[in-house]
């Protein structure tokens, strides 16, 4: 397939990318592997498996809170648990999720005390989900969780199994409109690195030649910008 090189905008007169399309094929693909596994559900707190599987975002703030999750049962729909605000947000906006969209956090890495009953709560309404499926006898896969999440799960007879894997075979192949995102992010960097040579000069810092990279990348559309490596002088060896 070759690559397209859509411009930056959703149009009316031309077919680009199609985010209804992008949206069933990734939790097509997913589906599918916990289809051929032995897991009876999948559960995510990963904020990028999340979104892989129920389409929803909240800010990159979130990114490493552990602060969402989303049950995806055998032969049915996912389930998010999300900050208040954010779950009536996604009902009223996100038409393929609606009233799947409910209020629910977790640890938030430590900042919930164990006095909060937080990591317990998680646990019934998980229990919950699988009891009504019949689900419960059942491997549950998880991609990450915090330990205390973990031990409450458990102790709800619950049986744990690695999930990650799954979600990681379900990312190797990207979609028609995955590869048509990568491109046109592609581009983005293209376009900052082309900014910053034009920038370059005796004296500029590292810290303004990441200024000006994160500046450009923003300003076209990013929504998360990392790993833009400057390093100058003597930190150029073993670089």
């Amino acid at each position: 397939m070759a690559l397209k090189t859509y411009g930056p905008m959703a149009v009316d007169w031309e077919n680009r990318i199609d985010f209804d399309r992008l949206r069933r094929e990734r939790l097509a693909r997913a589906k599918a592997l916990l289809g051929k596994s032995e897991m009876g559900a999948l559960l995510c707190f990963d904020m990028n498996n999340v979104r892989y599987i129920t389409a929803t975002h909240i800010g990159t703030w979130a990114q490493d809170k552990i602060s969402r999750f989303t049950l995806l049962p055998q032969n049915d729909e996912p389930i998010l648990w999300d900050f208040g605000s954010a779950a009536r947000h996604h009902q009223q906006n996100c038409p393929w999720l609606g009233e799947r969209s409910r209020a629910g956090i977790p640890l938030l890495r430590g900042a919930m005390s164990p006095e909060m009953g937080r990591a317990e709560n998680v646990a019934r309404k998980i229990k919950v989900e699988l009891e009504k499926r019949g689900l419960d006898k059942e491997p549950l896969g998880i991609d990450v969780v915090e330990p205390p999440i973990l031990f409450a799960l458990e102790k709800e007879g619950i049986k744990v199994v690695d999930g990650q894997q799954l979600m990681s075979d379900a990312r190797v192949i990207k979609t028609e409109d995955e590869i048509s995102l990568l491109n046109h992010s592609a581009m983005m960097v293209d376009a900052a690195y082309d900014e910053l040579y034009r920038s370059m000069k005796p004296g500029i810092s590292e810290n303004q030649a990441v200024g000006l990279v994160s500046k450009v990348l923003y300003d076209l559309g990013s929504e998360f910008v990392e790993a833009v490596n400057a390093i100058s002088g003597e930190r150029c060896s073993p670089h």
